[in-house]
């Protein structure tokens, strides 16, 4: 047998080799943390955990450093290490809320920082947290707290806070409060011209813009940035300044500065969305698939249907991303994509509990499937349910219902809102869809309702006499010219319109000529018809027609005649001269010949014949006959060919002559 190996001696495993003293371990922790090492802290840590389980520190610590490494999981594994813990120190509430915050899981984060001893960081993170939960109110109202707080970059958060509630006329008043000017920083300034674009102060927002790009420069290459990095760290600025020259009306810039974006891809996820989306909104319905390719780059990649990236859903708020989805529906319905629009409409209301668009948007669609009746139902129930978005629901019911040849519902629909019903184009809106229905007493009344509202109005800009002369011309339209008359009367009294009182006496020469003669006195003459007899211009037929004449001759007095204006001398115009040419230089004139026929000009030479052409092929014996026989022919039918006096017609006759035989024979050869 042969003999047994000896086993060979395996080295200690490091579980088995003692650990050093925990002053020495919490010595490496600490290290490890000041030199922003925490994967080896997360190391130390879980070793400091093994020799003391209950250890605050060590367990502080972990939890840290798992939330500033870059591992992917590193939140979910800090919130796991801090559920595990059998005693969870007290900080851990804010830890954990600032964990669920991160994993965009809002709500849970709230509740557990309700837990957590009241102080600045605690009120720091819940205004963030109410931020992205869209409570822009009481997020601003956390911040307002903040303001005797010394904490960084509070004044950034601040404004944001306050353009987002729709309070930027606040702006200014905040950063006096905090003693700093908007372009102390580019962030700043970034935010302060967002908060000009909601006064649609576009041009000072497009110069503060501009002011924080420069900044922005600056300060990165201070800290000596890459480029790319600077580029990237600056794109938000990039594309809100194409949104401002959009704004301003400069489209092309602004299409090409959405396009730069793109095709760079040297931006944030949520700079890419928000140029794409923009860049499709401005396009429009032209190239609408185009449009959905562009938009399909922002979608979940392994999603059967149009989602957004996980990533790109927590970056955008929601606003934007109630706009790119918007922008979506509205495209698949240009495409007749019906099936696709009612699938992402169907999920709308659950992303978008609170804003009116979801059930804009399907109504939208059920008008492209020719369902106008269920689009009114559904936008009424809407605002039935909800009486603080009524407005915008009541809106688009009444130009559904319009569009679809409803105007009695039209008419209801804007009836509903009240504090448009004084304004002149509902009034006219709301009159024309009333005579349409055949509602002629409900316009009317409508028109009353609105002159009773401006004469008790006190504003600068009253709209009474507008609204007065409209409607006596509706009254006189409908034979109602008792009423119309006292609306003239009125304004005439009121005014002293000119109109007004020509309207009157109008109107009143239908019930009471001798009154509207009355009224007539009042008109001031018009010049030039002094010498003019009415009573005998009544009494003639009228004047004569004149052929080849459009000029009238009026009989003047010879005072007038006196004053008769000399003829304006016509202005001599400047010469037109071609795009591109120099008065001044010239250059060589042109051809004289340029107008010629080319056969016609003194350059022209003809062209050379082709003598292949009188080639003929074909075997011997037929190519002589058909010499002579065409020799014969031509002395027989033009004898006068062959004289040196002959004409260039004659001969072009003839060499035309022998060609017909040639080709003939050529012809006959081939078969």
């Amino acid at each position: 047998m042969a003999p047994k190996s000896k086993d060979k001696q395996k080295p200690a495993s490091p579980a088995s080799q003692p650990l050093p003293p925990i002053e020495d371990l919490f010595t490496t922790l600490n290290k490890h943390i000041q030199s922003s090492a925490y994967k080896n802290a997360i190391k130390v840590a879980d070793q400091i955990l093994s020799i003391a389980p209950g250890d605050e520190d060590a367990l502080r610590c972990k939890v840290v450093a798992l939330i500033k490494s870059d591992k992917p999981d590193g939140f979910q594994e800090a919130l796991s290490t801090i559920q595990s813990s059998p005693r969870s120190p007290a900080d851990f509430n804010f830890l954990k809320a600032y964990c669920l915050y991160r994993q965009n899981k809002l709500n849970e984060a709230l509740e557990s920082l309700k837990r957590q001893e009241r102080s600045d960081e605690t009120m720091l993170l819940e205004s963030q947290i109410l931020y992205r939960l869209g409570k822009m109110d009481a997020c601003v109202d956390n911040y307002q707290k903040l303001y005797k707080s010394k904490i960084d970059n509070l004044e950034i958060n601040s404004v944001a806070g306050l353009v987002m509630a729709g309070r930027a006329s606040e702006v200014q008043g905040a950063l006096d409060i905090l003693r700093v000017k908007p372009t102390s920083s580019f962030e700043l300034a970034y935010n302060t011209s967002c908060s000009l674009i909601e006064m649609n102060k576009h041009t000072d927002a497009e110069q503060l813009l501009l002011s924080a790009r420069r900044i922005g420069q600056e300060t990165l290459m201070e800290d000596n940035a890459a480029d790319d990095a600077i580029e990237i760290e600056l794109s938000p600025i990039a594309v809100q300044l194409a949104y401002v020259q959009q704004l301003l009306g400069r489209k092309q810039d602004a299409m090409e500065g959405y396009t730069d974006i793109i095709k760079r891809d040297l931006a944030d996820e949520s700079s890419i969305a928000v140029a794409l989306n923009n860049l499709v909104s401005l396009k429009g319905p032209k190239d609408v698939s185009d449009s959905l390719k562009k938009l399909d780059r922002l979608k979940e990649k392994e999603a059967p249907s149009f989602q957004l990236a996980h990533g790109l859903d927590l970056k955008l708020s929601a606003r934007q991303r109630e706009a790119i989805y918007t922008n979506r529906v509205l495209l698949l319905l240009h495409a007749n994509k019906l099936d696709q629009a009612r699938e992402i409409v169907s999920g709308l209301p659950d992303m978008f509990p609170d804003s009116v668009m979801p059930i804009l948007l399907q109504a939208a669609l059920l008008v492209r499937e020719n369902r106008a009746g269920r689009a009114e139902e559904i936008l009424a129930q809407f605002a039935d349910k909800f009486p603080e978005k009524s407005k915008i629901a009541y809106l688009a019911r009444a130009q559904v219902a319009a569009a679809a040849g409803h105007p009695h519902i039209a008419a209801d629909s804007l009836a509903r809102i009240s504090d448009i019903q004084h304004k002149p184009a509902t009034v006219a809106t709301l009159v024309s869809l009333k005579e349409r229905a055949g509602d002629i007493d409900g316009a009317a009344a409508v028109l009353d309702s609105a002159i009773k509202w401006w004469s008790n109005a006190m504003t600068e800009d009253n709209k009474l006499d507008i609204i007065m002369q409209e409607a006596a011309s509706f009254k006189i339209r409908h034979g109602r010219e008792e009423e119309a008359a006292r609306l003239y009367e009125e304004l005439v009294k009121s005014q002293g319109s000119i109109e007004a009182l020509v309207g009157l006496v109008t109107t009143v020469a239908r019930m009471d000529v001798n009154k509207a003669e009355l009224y007539e006195k009042q008109l001031k003459p018009l010049p030039g018809l002094k010498g003019i007899d009415v009573d005998s211009l009544e009494k003639t037929s009228g004047a004569k027609h004149v052929e080849g004449s459009i000029n009238v001759s009026v009989v003047e007095t010879h005072e007038e005649g006196k004053n008769k204006t000399k003829a304006k001398k016509k202005r001599k115009r400047k010469p037109r001269y071609p795009k591109g040419f120099d008065p001044a230089n010239p250059g060589p004139p042109p051809d004289p010949e340029r107008w010629l026929p080319k056969r016609e000009r003194s350059s022209y030479r003809p062209k050379r014949k082709d003598k292949r052409a009188a080639q003929v092929r074909g075997s011997q014996g037929s190519v002589s006959r058909d010499k002579q026989e065409s020799g014969a022919s031509s002395n027989s039918t033009n004898p006068k060919s062959n004289q040196v006096g002959s004409s260039k017609g004659a001969a072009h006759n003839a060499a035309s002559e022998q060609t017909k035989p040639s080709s003939k024979s050529r012809k006959k050869s081939r078969n």
